[in-house]
């Protein structure tokens, strides 16, 4: 079975051999002996045999198609004492990156963090093209954030929205698995198009990894993916796209908020207390790179008994209204601790997407119903 690790070694042979073009490549990925890769700094003159050498060198290691990108080479940033990049303060901000913050044009103050998102130029990001972006964050894991994302995509689609995920929690990816999906992408004309469930496109770092395997990058490179869910993608039209962020306030979080600084947020926390303390990080980091926070959802807040019909707060009571009222924001909803009721012999089986016409799916619906009451 051919490894990601062979294809990259077989991709460094290769390029290494076209010294005159200063060859540099990106985002090898490997599924089911399908390569996909970037190449970026090749001439257009080059580009059709360092494609040959590239499909004829996997296809010895096992691999039956090859899709190659190429691009121009990416300019290096400016290096500080050791070759680092400059730290923010001394650095000028990309007249791009202050176009897009909402804090530009402010005179004085230090420039803003840059992480590896700053300056992508895309169609879908361009504020006239009508998508709301709703990013979905929590302070840690284990909260019911990815739960809390699927069953809100699927219930804005089921009140008629064109609605997309983007499964941003690269290391921990979980939404092909909750929804069911168990499909690859196509590729067309160079495009992937995002797989469809319950009427919501989605893109995922788990379509392009095998059998579970870990992810083992860099903020880098975690910027890199997060910027080709965004170029590389043919979403189509949307009204609503949902990113499932990662947990806490790292690297994929910061190049979220620079990607687009015109993204919506809900915060994400259960009712104990030390959870809804953790995830006024997450808000706050909205606050402070000023992402509007529609609101907080909290998840696990009771348990109804099977027996008695009561409901039993088994963590705790209170988290999500402290958390709402610390961030000046609304507490959206209240979602009980449990699990849909769906077969494995559904035909649109999915272990975490509730029924409309449950009591969790009508409860999901509500919180869509404020979600386009404030968006709109």
């Amino acid at each position: 079975m051919l490894t990601r690790e062979q294809a990259i070694e077989a991709v460094e042979s290769v390029t290494a051999k076209f010294t005159a073009e200063q060859a540099t490549f990106r985002d090898v990925m490997v599924r089911d002996r399908q390569v996909s890769l970037t190449v970026l700094g090749v001439s257009a003159a080059a580009q059709p045999a360092l494609e040959a050498s590239l499909r004829e060198a996997l296809a010895r290691l096992g691999a039956e198609t090859v899709h190659c990108r190429f691009r121009a080479a990416e300019a290096a940033p400016a290096a500080g004492a050791g070759g680092a990049p400059p730290p923010p303060a001394a650095a000028a901000a990309p007249k791009a990156a202050n176009a897009a913050s909402a804090g530009a044009g402010k005179a004085s103050g230090p420039a803003p963090v840059q992480g590896h998102g700053a300056g992508l130029a895309s169609p879908l990001l361009d504020p006239s093209s009508g998508v709301q972006f709703i990013a979905v964050a929590s302070g840690k894991g284990g909260v019911g954030k990815s739960t809390v994302t699927v069953n809100l995509a699927v219930a804005l689609a089921r009140r008629g929205k064109r609605v997309g995920i983007i499964d941003a929690d690269i290391y921990g990816f979980s939404v092909p698995d909750m929804m069911g999906i168990e499909e690859r992408p196509a590729v067309v004309n160079e495009r992937v198009i995002p797989i469809e469930k319950f009427g919501v496109q989605v893109m995922s770092m788990g379509f392009f990894v095998e059998d579970n395997s870990p992810i083992v990058w860099r903020g880098p490179m975690l910027g890199k993916m997060l910027r080709n869910f965004f170029q590389e993608i043919e979403w189509g039209e949307l009204d609503y796209l949902l990113l499932d962020l990662p947990p806490g306030t790292g690297d994929v979080a910061l190049d979220v908020h620079q990607i687009i600084p015109q993204s919506k947020e809900i915060i994400v926390t259960t009712p104990h207390a030390t959870a809804a303390f953790v995830a006024a990080r997450a808000g706050a980091m909205a606050i402070k790179t000023e992402h509007e926070i529609i609101g907080v959802v909290e998840n696990m807040s009771y348990y109804v008994s099977t027996s008695t019909g009561e409901k039993e707060y088994v963590f705790g009571r209170g988290g999500g209204a402290r958390l709402a009222e610390t961030l000046h924001a609304d507490l959206l909803a209240q979602i009980p601790l449990g699990a849909p009721d769906n077969h494995p012999s559904e035909p649109d089986f999915s272990p975490s997407v509730y029924k409309a016409d449950s009591d969790t799916g009508m409860l999901y619906l509500e919180l869509a119903d404020s979600v386009l009451r404030k968006c709109t």
